[in-house]
């Protein structure tokens, strides 16, 4: 039972970074230190769609289901819970440009805001402006 706790956890994990790496960039906008989670984690996920890299947590769900006597599965995360389950598996071209759009604005938005408020990442105001 334990074992299928942990892996319904790693599930929850994995479904939390997918969308962290759609919105973090907009949720930069309000604290920008998430910004050095952000690309880190942006750049994971460009090398498991473009290079074919594998996420470590499928594999480890994998393994604690198999540990709670439960069935493994074939393919990715996305393949086994979102791709015909959040959305039917013909538009995953349509939810992949929606991901990279959404990381677009919100660097975008933080570049702007750059340009109005002065430094990002948490490092000071720029000179002249009260703290």
């Amino acid at each position: 039972m334990a074992f299928r706790i942990a892996a319904d956890a790693v599930v929850v994990v994995h479904f939390g970074f997918i969308v962290f790496v759609a919105v973090g960039g907009l949720l930069a906008w309000r604290c920008t230190r998430l910004l050095w989670l952000h690309v880190p984690a942006v750049g994971w996920a460009i090398g498991i769609v473009a290079a074919g890299f594998l996420c470590p947590l499928t594999p480890l769900e994998r393994h604690l289901r198999r540990l709670g006597d439960e069935q493994g599965y074939e393919g990715g995360f996305v393949d086994r819970y979102i791709e015909d389950v959040v959305y039917p598996g013909r538009f995953t071209w349509l939810a992949r440009t929606l991901v990279v759009v959404l990381v677009v604005v919100g660097w975008a938005g933080l570049a702007v805001r750059r340009r109005r408020r002065g430094p990002l990442l948490g490092l000071g105001e720029p000179p002249g402006r009260p703290a």
